[in-house]
């Protein structure tokens, strides 16, 4: 856990300009190294100076309600979930109370003729009045709350344009209304014939109906993460003596306890096999549709199923730190994060909200003074005619949509990768990867299985249990994949050992040690004429033969005397030509970079469609080839598994690691898949490049609606069409620009990966 991150739940942010403000107001604090505040999941993620303590998050916490927010330490035992559950049933309730009375208040102020008087009142106005006052008082009341909270602390957002369009309308309407009672009113309100007891009702109800319709959307978008976090059962059955048993909760299982689980059940905590065998079910970690048979010495993980027979499982780490609770924290930190595109989006609204106040002042004073002059006014008075352009501009310029455009995508996006088990952790690299035009893949590993058997043994001058023992005794030293397949076929020919010194590892060349007074050394061509062999023609012809046949070759000599080479075959993987092929379609060069030897690679890719290979790169040097393509001009993705692949992925605009590869490389790249294969690297390309469309798409309509929406509030086509846009109209329209971005995002729901 990242002792200098802290996370809040942050209460009252309405639109984006919320955003800005709290950002800068945890900005402000000394103690905060970065902030990104999201408005989807009202949540702030803040980057510490040093590290987290009591004092510093109460001071952060004590600095947001001070401005006017609502801020706690995000609760585990509350899930989010829940908490966005009961935020869908507030909403709605209000919202069904302010457009329950919008029916007859728009009647009683727009249809119904003269109904009498009732105690010296307008019968009619009297009742809109009632009608009026809960939505006002009530429904409305959280718009009043915030928005003096967000003038208190010099800013202005979403409820500052609904309060004061909605309390202008009110406030007038009082007017009229009081002005049939009351001798010694204005005559502006005596000589009034327009009340907006509509445009009160109606705005309220429709900006809260869309509220309504974003937590609801929100609370979709959140779906797959929260299957994801029901997957891992709360108990495990902890096994003691005798194989007596005890359910226990996970978070108290330490590692090393051994656990027992029985068909049809949930695996609680990552462990390894011991003493069984079954078939699991990892569809929901990898979306593999085969179960799996795993056998002892295996390891198998939380939220997977047992589907035949009993097994034991010995834990190896704690609950909190399983494969699918570094999913979900991977997701969370990618839905607590904020992409380039979004700060800009929140510097506009920043200064989008004052600038609309001011536009519907001057509006209004134009319309007022001179404006109903030049035109067929519709309304009784200027001042009338102003009050309708000053509400309307009010309202319809809400910048909802455009604080929802971004998180809301991101959010959908973030989740559905996780379901697929494609994971999002850098958010930069949304935008990297639509611009993406090279994918650079390593060969073992990701390209083929990364399985490598040894296929032949050319001998020279010795036995074959010779040059196996040395090789061997050399590469027991190494975790590289021939090393592995080296000792395994040491050990299938002879147990006989030999004793080598000083081994060390010569990086991209090979093993080198000392054996009976002479070097000993197991690598590729360069290391051995490193260590003094000499090549003949006739030789050189043979190497060349079986580097052609697809074949990598590990050399082994003793002194100056080349012993002969081993030969490693890998199988290709099934989907790695259709990965290839599927990245061409979308517009990506794919480039080979492999340590391995020229023929060799260029025999694997011509097998997969890869025509670009670059071949003999040493892991050192992986780095400074992703940097000469980038000269180039080029935007490089580069997927990669091992520790060697860490450096090329920092560098690269997006790297994509995948699942099985190092903990250094997985925190190296910007993408991480669970499972290791290259179909799946492509995969999280198209759903990086689907959730930037979303975003672009989002903002495009966001800023479309505002450039087109607040011209018309003002008035500009009333001289020439006589049209003025209504309170309710304006209303509706604002309410519908944030729901069309919702569901927008919403489509990426039904995205999927690559199918076969």
């Amino acid at each position: 856990m990242d002792d200098n991150l802290l996370r809040l739940d942050v209460e009252g942010m309405s639109c984006a300009a919320c955003v800005a403000s709290v950002e800068r107001i945890v900005g402000s604090v000394d103690s905060v190294k970065a902030v990104a505040v999201n408005l989807a999941m009202n949540s702030a993620s803040i980057q510490l100076n040093d590290s987290l303590s009591k004092e510093v998050m109460e001071e952060i916490i004590q600095a947001i309600d001070q401005g006017g927010f609502s801020a706690s330490q995000q609760n585990k035992t509350e899930p989010l979930r829940d908490r966005m559950a009961a935020k869908v049933t507030s909403e709605g309730r209000k919202a069904a109370l302010a457009l329950i009375l919008a029916l007859p208040t728009i009647y009683l102020t727009m249809i119904a003729s003269d109904m009498g008087e009732t105690s010296g009142f307008d019968t009619r106005l009297l009742l809109a009045l009632i009608m009026t006052m809960p939505v006002y008082f009530w429904s409305g009341m959280s718009f009043h709350t915030n928005a003096w909270k967000a003038i208190r602390r010099g800013g202005a957002n979403m409820d500052v344009l609904i309060h004061l369009g909605t309390s202008v309308a009110f406030f007038w309407s009082v007017g009229v209304t009081l002005a049939g009672k009351f001798d010694g009113m204005p005559s502006i309100f005596t000589d009034a014939e327009h009340v907006f007891f509509d445009g009160v009702v109606f705005i309220i109800g429709f900006v809260l109906l869309g509220n309504y319709l974003e937590a609801g959307a929100k609370l979709k978008a959140t779906d797959a993460i929260n299957s994801l976090m029901s997957l891992q059962p709360k108990q495990a059955r902890i096994v003691a003596d005798d194989d007596y048993t005890e359910m226990v909760p996970i978070s108290i299982v330490k590692p090393n306890s051994l656990i027992k689980v029985l068909t049809g059940e949930t695996i609680p905590i990552d462990g390894i096999l011991e003493d069984c065998k079954a078939s699991i079910d990892e569809s929901t970690m990898t979306g593999e549709a085969y179960p799996v048979r795993k056998k002892s010495g295996e390891e198998v993980y939380a939220g997977t199923i047992v589907l035949d027979g009993t097994i034991y499982v010995r834990t190896n780490k704690p609950a909190d730190e399983s494969l699918i609770s570094n999913i979900i924290k991977l997701v969370e930190d990618a839905q607590s994060g904020k992409a380039p595109i979004q700060r800009l989006v929140d510097k506009i609204s920043a200064v989008f909200v004052p600038i609309v106040v001011l536009l519907a002042i001057v509006g209004g004073v134009f319309w007022a003074t001179i404006g109903h002059t030049w035109v067929d006014n519709p309304m009784n008075s200027g001042f009338e005619l102003a009050l309708m352009v000053i509400i309307s501009t009010l309202v319809i310029a809400c910048p909802c949509a455009l604080g929802l455009a971004t998180p809301i995508a991101l959010v959908v996006g973030t989740s559905v990768g996780a379901k697929h088990g494609l994971l999002i952790k850098g958010i930069d690299a949304l935008e990297s990867v639509h611009k993406s035009n090279v994918m650079v893949v390593d060969k073992t590993g990701t390209v083929t299985l990364g399985r490598p058997k040894v296929s032949h043994i050319e001998i020279i001058d010795c036995e074959v249990k010779e040059i196996l023992s040395i090789a061997a005794s050399l590469e027991q030293e190494s975790n590289h994949p021939l090393s592995a397949a080296i000792i395994t076929s040491w050990s299938n020919v002879t147990k006989d050992k030999v004793s080598i010194n000083d081994i060390r590892t010569l990086p991209g060349m090979g093993m080198i040690g000392e054996y009976d007074g002479k070097v000993a050394a197991a690598g590729n061509q360069e290391l051995m004429i490193e260590v003094g062999v000499t090549f003949s023609a006739e030789l050189e012809e043979k190497i060349l033969a079986a580097t052609r046949k697809g074949v990598s070759i590990v050399m082994v000599c003793h002194g100056n005397k080349l012993l002969g080479w081993i030969e490693f075959s890998d199988l290709v993987r099934d989907t790695s030509a259709i990965a290839v092929k599927r990245a061409t379609q979308m517009g990506i060069e794919v480039v080979m970079l492999t340590g391995d030897n020229e023929n060799s690679a260029k025999t694997i890719a011509d097998k997969v469609g890869i025509e670009t290979v670059i071949a003999d790169v040493k892991p050192d040097e992986k780095a400074d080839q992703i940097k000469a393509l980038q000269q180039e001009g080029k935007n490089v993705i580069m997927v990669g598994d091992g520790i060697n692949d860490a450096a090329a992925l920092s560098v690269a605009n997006v790297g994509i690691a995948m699942g099985a590869g190092s903990d250094i490389a997985m925190d190296a790249a910007d993408f991480v898949l669970i499972r290791n294969d290259l179909i799946d690297a492509v995969s999280s390309v198209e759903l990086g490049k689907a959730t930037m469309r979303r975003i672009r798409t989002n903002l495009a309509w966001a800023f479309s609606y505002n450039t087109l929406g607040i011209p018309l509030a003002l008035g500009i086509m009333l001289p020439v069409t006589g049209f003025l846009l209504p309170p309710a109209f304006a209303a509706a329209a604002m309410a519908l620009s944030s729901v069309s971005v919702v569901s927008n995002s919403l489509i990426l729901r039904w995205w999927s990966p690559i199918k076969l």
